[in-house]
C-alpha cells in the first residue's frame, strides 16, 4: 500500500459522533460521510437533527440530551443497531459554559458545563467500548477537547476545567484500551470560526469591559499564525486520526489552534 493511501480511513467505517448536528461535529460528520463511513449523529436540538437529516440522506441521527445516561443510552443503543457495530466514537458535545470571576459564577451553570462537557464523555464511553471491542476494523476513540485543555483560561473556569479532565481521560484510557487495540487521542480545537466562538468573545468581551471588535483582535494576536482555524481544519485533524496512518497514535493531544500562545 502506498503512503498517500493509508491516509485515507477505511471505507465503510462506523462512526459515531456526539453533539454533532452542527458546528465541528457536522463538519466531522461530512467529512466521514465524503469517506464512505456509515455515520450516526446525537444532537439535542431536534430541527437541527432533521436539517441534518435532510441535507445527508445516508446519515443516521437521533435526538438525546447528552447528560442525561438515559437519553445516551437510547442513542448509543440505536446507532448499534443502525450502524452494525461501531469501529469509531467521537466525544464531540460540549457547551461553551459561563463566563465571570469564579466567586461570580451560578453553581447550576457549573454544574450543567461538567455534566454536559465531561460526564458526558464517560456515558458514551461506557456503552461504545464494548462495541469497540468487537471490531478488528481499526477501532479508536476521539475526544473533543480545546486549547483551553493545555492553557489556563481567566474568567472561563467551568469550561477549561472540563477540557483539562478529557485530556486526563484521553490520557488513562489510551493505557486501559491500548492492549485490546483501541487507540484514543484528543484534538485541541483553538479559536474556531462560528457562531458558538462569536458568543464567547462576546461574553467575554462584557466581562472585561471591551467592545467585540477589541476582544477578537485580543484573541487573534495570541494566535502565531494570526488567523483563527474553521471546523473542517478540525475535521481533516479526525479523518488522519482515523486512518491507517495514525495506527501507532495513541494518547496524543493534538492541538490544532495555529499555535495559540497563551489565553
Amino acid at each position: 500500500m502506498k503512503t498517500v493511501d493509508l491516509l485515507k480511513p477505511d471505507a465503510g467505517l462506523r462512526v459515531f459522533i456526539s453533539g454533532a448536528a452542527t458546528g465541528i461535529g457536522a463538519a466531522i460528520a461530512e467529512a466521514f460521510l465524503d469517506t464512505g463511513a456509515a455515520v450516526y449523529v446525537c444532537d439535542i436540538n431536534p430541527a437541527a437533527v432533521d436539517a441534518i437529516k435532510k441535507t445527508h440522506p445516508r446519515i443516521h441521527a437521533g435526538v438525546a440530551d447528552v447528560g442525561k445516561r438515559e437519553d445516551v443510552d437510547a442513542v448509543m443503543a440505536d446507532a448499534a443497531e443502525k450502524l452494525g457495530g461501531l469501529d469509531l466514537l467521537i466525544n464531540n458535545a460540549g457547551i461553551a459554559g459561563p463566563t465571570g470571576a469564579v466567586e461570580d459564577l451560578d453553581a447550576d451553570a457549573w454544574d450543567q458545563t461538567i455534566n454536559t462537557n465531561l460526564n458526558s464523555q464517560f456515558y458514551f464511553l461506557k456503552r461504545a467500548v464494548p462495541l469497540l471491542k468487537n471490531t478488528s476494523d481499526n477501532p479508536s476513540i476521539i475526544t473533543l477537547s480545546s486549547v483551553a485543555g493545555r492553557l489556563g483560561y481567566q474568567f472561563r473556569t467551568p469550561y477549561a476545567s472540563t477540557k483539562w479532565a478529557i485530556v486526563g481521560l484521553m490520557k488513562s484510557l489510551a493505557v486501559e484500551l491500548g492492549p485490546s487495540n483501541i487507540r484514543v487521542n484528543a484534538i485541541l480545537p483553538g479559536v474556531v470560526e462560528g457562531e458558538r466562538m462569536d458568543g464567547v468573545i462576546a461574553a467575554r468581551a462584557k466581562t472585561l469591559g471591551l467592545s467585540f471588535d477589541e476582544m477578537r483582535e485580543d484573541y487573534v494576536k495570541k494566535i502565531s499564525l494570526r488567523r483563527l482555524v474553521t471546523t473542517q481544519d478540525v475535521a481533516a485533524m479526525a479523518l488522519f486520526l482515523a486512518s491507517p496512518a495514525a495506527r501507532n497514535i495513541s494518547g496524543q493531544a493534538i492541538s490544532v489552534d495555529g499555535n495559540l500562545e497563551y489565553l
